[in-house]
């Protein structure tokens, strides 16, 4: 199990599925696009509740695939025996803070990095770059899909995520990488109930309190 102890860095890539960028009104990026949530926002996606800030405007779900760094990356290491674990994992927005700090310039700390912010599933052993392209993941809200996300849809692969954080910023053990996540993302409401699937394996679930 990874808890807020054990993780370093959690690092998200922004608008990497197409379909979500537009659905946004954004432009799609030519190199991957980096924010950070501090390892605080993480929380487990067990079964309990999992209380959210109500005050600031509507909060946002992004499912997405987790990876969990087990080695640094080196030059000439194959990308997979960086891993040793995968999850599905909510990347939780403050969409009009976000739309606010845009606006403005500024960093996006105050809308992606709130207190319960990122809610992980259950772990499960990483099982390749060529499988995960081959996987998909839903999420289920209060029992109907939102959101279906397919990895081979990503603008920007494992791969080439790894290099570019490496790169740029540093990858090491006990780090997080968010993948990006696809189109359907949609304001949560008080009580929604959520459920996460890898294929037929629900790896996470939580009700939503706003509080």
């Amino acid at each position: 199990m990874t808890t807020n102890a054990t993780i370093r860095n959690m690092y998200c890539i922004g608008r990497n599925y197409r379909l979500h960028a537009l659905e946004l009104g954004n432009e799609v990026p030519d190199s991957p696009m980096m924010f950070t949530k501090p390892s605080h926002a993480a929380v487990e996606m067990n079964g309990g509740e999992i209380q959210i800030t109500a005050n600031q405007g509507e909060v946002h779900f992004e499912l997405e695939v987790v990876l969990r760094v087990a080695e640094a990356y080196k030059p000439g290491m194959p990308i997979d025996e960086c891993f040793d674990a995968m999850t599905l994992g909510l990347d939780l927005t403050l969409r009009d803070v976000q739309s606010v700090l845009k606006k403005k310039g500024h960093p996006w700390l105050a809308a992606k990095g709130f207190k319960n912010s990122a809610p992980l599933g259950k772990w499960i052993p990483y099982p390749g770059e060529a499988a995960i392209a081959e996987g998909d993941f839903k999420l289920i809200r209060s029992g109907e899909t939102a959101q279906h996300g397919f990895p081979k849809d990503m603008i920007f692969g494992i791969a080439e995520i790894v290099r570019h954080i490496e790169d740029n910023y540093g990858l090491g053990a006990g780090d997080l990488i968010f993948t990006g996540t696809p189109a359907g993302v949609a304001a949560l409401r008080d009580g929604d109930v959520l459920e996460a699937y890898w294929g037929e394996e629900k790896l996470g679930s939580c009700r939503i309190a706003m509080k």
